[in-house]
């Protein structure tokens, strides 16, 4: 129950941060934006482990962590170096690594990643409405 409710105050608190900058000029207009930044993946470790949002994390599944984005926030993100997308979910926060802007579960990392073995991308993110 607690754990519900500081995931739903961490939602409010996370969308009011993207109703206040799209009102900046960071190029963020009417809650859609595109961004090139660098995305990495989730570590198998952290499978089965609850997320920010409340749910048990999966690296089957299509979802992402991003330190402010609204949890259920759908995002396609795709590989600069090879225009492949996949749309995901916002469910957790993060990353927490300097020069990272989302983490990935590796299903949807590997969908886009051409070299399986590197784990950081350049990618585009785009929020849909």
């Amino acid at each position: 129950m607690i754990r519900k409710i500081i995931g739903m105050l961490l939602s409010v608190l996370a969308f009011a941060a993207v109703l206040t900058s799209c009102s900046s000029s960071k190029g963020i207009s009417t809650g859609i934006y595109k961004k090139n930044v660098h995305a990495s993946y989730y570590a198998d470790k952290f499978n089965g482990k609850a997320t920010a949002s409340g749910v048990k994390f999966s690296n089957n599944k299509l979802t992402a962590a991003h330190r402010k984005l609204p949890f259920g926030t759908k995002i396609r993100v795709t590989n600069l170096a090879n225009d492949k997308s996949v749309v995901v979910e916002v469910n957790d926060r993060g990353p927490f690594t300097s020069g990272r802007e989302i983490d990935l579960s590796k299903k949807a990392f590997m969908e886009i990643a051409d070299n399986k073995n590197h784990g950081a991308l350049k990618v585009q993110i785009e929020i849909l409405k």
